[in-house]
């Protein structure tokens, strides 16, 4: 065969199928990095919420035995999500079983919540 003949490069069907399988592959990514940013947001907020939780359990084991009561707050995240807090208190002989509720709304209600007791 002659040197001529022989092709040298890509055909323009060549180059126009590559780019339609790169772009499939570019929407494909596009798709799992939205998912990925709602994961991470939603992974931040229960975070938030566990800590505020903590925080109160760790108020409620700090005070008298005898004061400790039920009671409820709302707390204001640091991205600017509203935290309802409801805790719960059972008293059982020398025994308080506490139980801290975190809820908030961002598309859908979640909520999480701690147990603990407390010794006299």
């Amino acid at each position: 065969m002659d040197c001529s003949m022989k092709s040298k490069g890509f055909t323009l069907i060549e180059v126009l199928i590559a780019l339609v399988i790169l772009s499939v592959a570019f929407l494909a990514l596009a798709g799992l990095m939205v998912q990925t940013t709602k994961n991470n947001s939603f992974g931040g907020r229960m975070t938030e919420a566990a800590t505020f939780a903590q925080d109160k359990l760790e108020e409620l084991r700090a005070i008298s035995w005898v004061t400790i009561t039920p009671g409820s707050d709302l707390k204001m995240g640091s991205n600017g999500m509203d935290y309802s807090r409801n805790w719960n208190v059972d008293t059982n002989g020398n025994l308080k079983t506490i139980s801290i509720t975190i809820n908030w709304n961002d598309k859908t209600s979640h909520s999480i919540r701690l147990l603990s007791i407390v010794t006299q």
